[in-house]
């Protein structure tokens, strides 16, 4: 009796087990993310007050961007997603961290990310995330970013868009990947030196 409850117990631990695992399609060998190119040295510090610091937001973007795969723009009215191509994060979410990185090598001012700072920070960024994606008839991934700056007192609200394409891009998962990280950084580069100057 002993061996048939033991028996059944290893039954029903290897059904539970079973029921964890996903027997579906395979997952890509590698996940996307975005890195900075210019980012503060080891050991750098940057101190302030709150109220003067830049505070990044997360951007907005439309649901086609708001998903861990890359939309690949088939043509003026029709998306797909790139093969074996996922991010670890969403892309706004890296795009946030990628461009506050970006601000605080290029600027050495006290910036923060996101939370409850914007309340009291000095200068908010944010905006829309309009494409960061392969484009299939130009063969190329493209970065656009309406970014939207608010002085806080000092004067009205600014808006820029912001644009970075890296042509002659083959649609697989490890160039595109490269490239969208190379263009996100292109553009982060540019708002932050719109934000310096």
């Amino acid at each position: 009796m002993n061996r048939l409850a033991s028996g059944l117990l290893a039954a029903v631990a290897a059904l539970s087990i079973s029921a964890c695992v996903s027997l579906g399609t395979k997952p890509p060998d590698e996940l996307l993310k975005l890195s900075a190119q210019d980012s503060a040295p080891a050991g750098a510090t940057s101190s302030g007050q709150l109220t003067d610091a830049i505070v990044v937001l997360d951007p907005e973007s439309d649901r086609g961007l708001d998903v861990l795969r890359v939309p690949v723009t088939v043509d003026s009215s029709s998306v797909a997603y790139l093969k074996d191509a996922l991010w670890v994060e969403k892309p706004t979410r890296q795009f946030r961290s990628l461009l506050a990185e970006t601000l605080r090598a290029r600027t050495g001012q006290l910036v923060v990310e996101g939370g409850d700072f914007e309340v009291t920070g000095k200068t908010l960024i944010g905006g829309r995330l309009l494409q960061m994606g392969y484009d299939a008839q130009a063969s190329a991934v493209v970065v656009r970013f309406d970014a939207v700056r608010t002085e806080r007192g000092n004067g009205p609200l600014q808006t820029r868009r912001f644009e970075a394409v890296v042509n002659g891009v083959e649609a697989k998962a490890k160039p595109v990947g490269a490239a969208l990280n190379q263009a996100a950084n292109d553009v982060a580069r540019q708002v932050a030196d719109w934000v310096k100057g």
